[in-house]
Order: C-alpha cells, then structure tokens, then sequence
C-alpha cells in the first residue's frame, strides 16, 4: 500500500486484503497477481498467495487479512481518493463478511477521504450492502475493537451507530449516518461487452453514492450503460500486454460525452502507434481500408508492428487478411509496441482526466 501511487485516478492506495483468484480473460496478465509472485513473493502480506505456472505467478485463491494496515486511513488527515484492495478484491470468494465490516468500519469513520472499490463480483458486493442498513451500521460499528484502533469505541458509536444519541454525536463532532456511505465508490472492473454485461447491472443494483466502470485491460469493444457516473478506461502493460484497438477506447469517449458521464483515460498501455502527421507531428493509426491496400502498402507501412481487424483480431499472414476481406472486417489498423510511458494517455491529443462529482479535496 502506498500514500501517493502513479495511478491516474487515485491518489493513494490501501490494501487491508491481498489475494485473489482469476475469474475472467481480464486477469490473465494482473500486475498484482504477478507482483505477489516475484518481487513481494516473501513479503508477509503476499506469501503463499500465488502458485508457478508456466505462464508465471497464479492467484491461489488464497487471501489474507492485513490488519497492520486496516486503520491506516483513519491517521491520514488529508482528504484523499484511496483505492480499496489495490492487490486484491474485497469481494473476493475467501473474503469473510468480517473482514468486509471492518473495511467499511474504517471508511465510515473517515468520511474526510474518498473511497474506491473495484470489483470482478459484483453479486457478493450486492448481497453484502442489501442488507439492512442498520443491521450493517451495527455490524460495523461492533467491528471496532476497543483500544486498538486510532478511534475510540465511543467514537465509532457516534460516528457509525444507527441509534447514537444527537448528544453523543455532537461531542464527537460527527453527522447523523447516512446510507449509502457517500465518501464511498462503488464499481466494477471490466475488460469486454460479455463482462459488462455480467457486472454493470448488478452494480447498479447496489446501494452506492457513486457507480463506476474501469475498463482497463480494455480487450473488446464496451457500449456504456448511461446510469454509470463515472468511466475510467486504459490499455495493458507489462511484457505479455494485449493490444487495446483504438476505435474501442475512441467509442467509450464517445458515448461518455453522449452520456454526460465524466471519462478518465488512464494509459494506451504496451502499444500505440509509430506513425506520425508530417503536417504536425501528431501520431496516426494507420489503416488498410481494403485488401488491395494492403497488398500495395504492407511492406511501407506495418514496419515492425502488428495489425488488427476491426474486431480486434490479429491478422499475421497472407491467410488472415483474406479471411478479414471475406468476412468484412476491414479496416485493418496497424499498431506498434512502444511501451507504456512512449505510448502516453492523449486520446486525440487530448488528456481526458473526467472525475464525478462528490471526489475528495
């Protein structure tokens, strides 16, 4: 965990869970899951976490509590956007509903700060936050351990309690409670149109102050549901990065422009383009419009790159352009892998940094 992080949309992380498990094509390459298995692979909050494989470091399933770190928040006193289990998922299968008290324990208590929680299982978050809300606010308030914690027990009960008396709040200077936590971020991570699918409605079938979508490995194109108050998107990193085809972060813009939902470009990730107006200097993606183009220009123009189809297919061969002419899938973009800090985040020349309403000072 970190006081101030690189991400983009965040300003610090906190990881009082690590561990996770893959559920779907987006976890493939996870920075978390392939950190916990090399360089933090005997630190003790990732240890035994992950497992060898011959395609590197997988998630075991396992999780782990870090109490070390629960209350960290807590002794923060600016305000800030914190991103909840960073190198894990509060959600997770392994998580007890316990652990998840304590959590939202910590962000009722510091309502000074903005929380961010990312989900792949959006079914557990909705079943845990349908349940009464007073019955979640006693939960959490009986999580609290007494003396231990930056927050005396009568402060919690002033803070989170249901039932605290005016007098008792007003001694704490703390608000009546309000439910949904509104210092708290709901969202769900996806990578394609199947997973959003699976996750956006679900989501926003749970009680949440604002819902979110990071598509971030974007791998397919995504149609934004317009209830979503929030849209971050980004390419992949890391040495076996997928490509993120242009026309499928261009649309989320688009349609979160359409939509009037605030829109983050986090990173084109491993690849972009090598290609660059002569006019001004601008990188240009350059695309075969037909077969006979390609015949024609593929030995000028993909130098080195690689090139995809418009459902994102790569095409390598003779073979699988003509497979792309007889099924319509042109035009073929061509893309060249520069690595994430050449590749940058301008979309269009543009940095697009939207944030919703309501984010931490």
């Amino acid at each position: 965990m970190a006081d101030n992080t690189k991400i983009e949309w965040t300003d610090a992380t906190w990881n009082p869970i690590t561990g996770c498990s893959i559920v779907s094509p987006g976890c493939t390459n996870c920075y978390a899951m392939k950190l916990a298995g090399t360089r933090l692979q005997h630190h003790p909050s990732r240890a035994g976490l992950t497992k060898d494989s011959k395609a590197g470091p997988v998630w075991t399933g396992e999780v782990r509590f870090n109490a070390q770190w629960l209350t960290e928040p807590l002794k923060w006193k600016r305000p800030r956007m914190i991103f909840v289990c960073a190198h894990g998922d509060l959600f997770a299968e392994g998580v007890p509903d316990e652990w998840i008290d304590q959590v939202f324990a910590v962000m009722a208590l510091a309502p000074h700060h903005t929380f961010q929680v990312l989900t792949k299982r959006p079914e557990r978050m909705r079943g845990y936050l349908s349940v009464d809300p007073e019955i979640l606010r006693d939960r959490w308030y009986k999580s609290v351990p007494a003396g231990k914690w930056p927050v005396s027990v009568s402060e919690a009960h002033a803070a989170i309690h249901p039932h605290a008396s005016d007098d008792m709040r007003a001694l704490y200077n703390r608000t009546q409670p309000v439910f949904p936590l509104p210092n708290v971020w709901l969202g769900v991570s996806v990578e394609d149109q199947a997973r959003a699918d699976q996750r956006i409605t679900i989501l926003l079938e749970t009680p949440a102050a604002i819902h979110w979508m990071s598509a971030e490995p974007l791998i397919g194109p995504v149609v934004v549901n317009p209830w979503l108050d929030w849209v971050v998107a980004g390419g992949e990193s890391g040495r076996n990065a997928r490509p993120m085809h242009p026309d499928w972060v261009i649309s989320l813009r688009d349609q979160c422009a359409a939509a009037g939902v605030p829109f983050l470009f986090k990173q084109w990730g491993e690849w972009h383009t090598a290609a660059y107006r002569t006019t001004d200097e601008e990188p240009v993606f350059r695309q075969f419009t037909t077969f006979d183009q390609w015949v024609n220009k593929a030995s000028t123009w993909i130098n080195g790159g690689i090139c995809l189809d418009r459902t994102g297919r790569q095409l390598k061969i003779g073979g699988d352009f003509m497979r792309a002419r007889d099924e319509g899938t042109f035009p073929v973009t061509i893309m060249h892998r520069l690595g994430k800090k050449a590749a940058g985040r301008m979309l269009d020349g543009v940095e697009h940094n939207g944030f919703p309403v309501g984010r931490a000072a």
